[in-house]
């Protein structure tokens, strides 16, 4: 038996890794449509559209699936990556992984796979996430915890951190509500003139075939207003400026420019840095911001060379905190809604965002873009990316 990929002896020389294509699940609702199906199932249908999409790769030299998820338990446990990879239909010698870095899970995949590519190791290999917060809750089935950490209060929620970061940013709730409503607002926009149609790889389950995401709805601002807060009894954050618990996955197919070229695949990005940074725990939601900093140096560009900005959206507190601390120009951020509206799948998200960014890059002629997410337990992640096209 051979493995699939190439025997060539590995050169000390840098590759060139570009992506060739992205897609995604819609996103459901935990007690939507999508409720009840298997995560390897929706992964694995996710990762066939992704294989139908690019018919000149040979699947017989895809190398790994990279997936990343965050609670990789249960359902989501027993080496997903693998199993969804054999479900899919690729064959026995692809090799199958997960990682976790929490709601930064699959966007650490595609980093790894990025890396494994200019290194050498994987001349085609896919990065991907999944998650479903209706089999595997948050926090998974038993935590245990150690008590040191929870003396320290390491263990503290994301939506308690958030409230830090509300009041240390003077966010008010009406500021939140506001943001939340046009994160709705942008993704029903979306839909409605078919800015997300190549991206999203329609669903099949329980005899119905889910073709757009379940959580964009017509803002009510009056009803906002009356909603009780979440995590602390004088907060700021309600249900309606929290993203809802979700159920999703996103694939990113990426290769060598020598082996694109060989196979005739025609390469949508690449990506130009990496950069993850830890922060307190305490004030989670900040991450993004020395994450892009360090990204952004990596890169050579500053942020006014970023045309567009796909930022994470848990809860509008830390996006708000986020945009508001570094000056980044609303207009450029999450041009068709974020997980607000969209929902947040943590170990899909990652490569939700990098999936819609590739699209709103085509979509707008643009170059360079920014994929900055905050993570639970105090880190950041982010990707610059810049798209290929005969344009530019």
């Amino acid at each position: 038996m051979t493995c699939n990929g190439t025997d060539e002896q590995m050169s000390n020389e840098y590759n060139n890794s570009v992506i060739i294509d992205a897609v995604r699940s819609p996103i459901g609702m935990i007690d939507g449509k999508m409720a009840g199906i298997r995560p390897d199932n929706l992964m694995a249908q996710i990762l066939s559209g992704l294989l139908t999409r690019n018919q000149h790769l040979p699947v017989h030299a895809i190398e790994d699936v990279v997936l990343g998820c965050a609670f990789p338990e249960g359902p989501q446990g027993m080496l997903l990556a693998r199993g969804a990879a054999i479900l899919a239909g690729l064959p026995p010698e692809t090799g199958g992984k997960v990682v976790n870095r929490f709601d930064g899970a699959s966007m650490d995949a595609l980093h790894q796979v990025d890396a494994a590519i200019r290194l050498g190791d994987y001349q085609a290999a896919i990065a991907c996430g999944v998650e479903d917060l209706r089999s595997v809750p948050a926090g998974g089935f038993n935590p245990s915890f150690h008590p040191e950490l929870h003396r320290r209060n390491y263990y503290l929620s994301p939506g308690e951190a958030a409230e830090i970061l509300a009041r240390e940013g003077k966010i008010s709730r009406d500021v939140q509500e506001e943001f939340a409503s046009n994160s709705h607002n942008k993704a029903l926009d979306a839909w409605d003139n078919g800015y997300f149609d190549n991206e999203v790889i329609p669903v099949q389950y329980n005899n119905h075939i889910i073709v757009r995401d379940e959580g964009p709805g017509e803002p009510d601002p009056e009803k906002m207003s009356t909603l009780p807060p979440l995590f602390a009894k004088e907060g700021s954050i309600t249900a309606a400026t929290s993203s809802p618990e979700a159920i999703g996955a996103a694939a990113v197919l990426l290769t060598s420019e020598d082996f694109a070229r060989q196979h005739s695949l025609k390469p949508r990005a690449r990506i130009l840095s990496r950069a993850i940074c830890g922060v307190s725990w305490e004030r989670a939601g900040s991450g993004p911001l020395p994450a892009t900093e360090k990204a952004l140096s990596r890169a050579g560009l500053d942020i006014d060379d970023i045309d567009i900005i796909e930022l994470d959206e848990t809860f509008a507190a830390q996006a708000l905190y986020a945009i508001l601390k570094s000056g980044w120009p609303f207009n450029k951020i999450n041009l068709n809604g974020g997980a607000i509206a969209l929902g947040h799948p943590p170990g899909c998200a990652g490569a939700r965002i990098i999936t819609t960014l590739i699209n709103l890059l085509e979509q707008q002629s643009a170059r360079y873009g920014l994929a900055a997410m905050a993570i639970g337990g105090g880190q950041g992640i982010a990707t610059v990316i810049e798209r290929i096209g005969g344009d530019l």
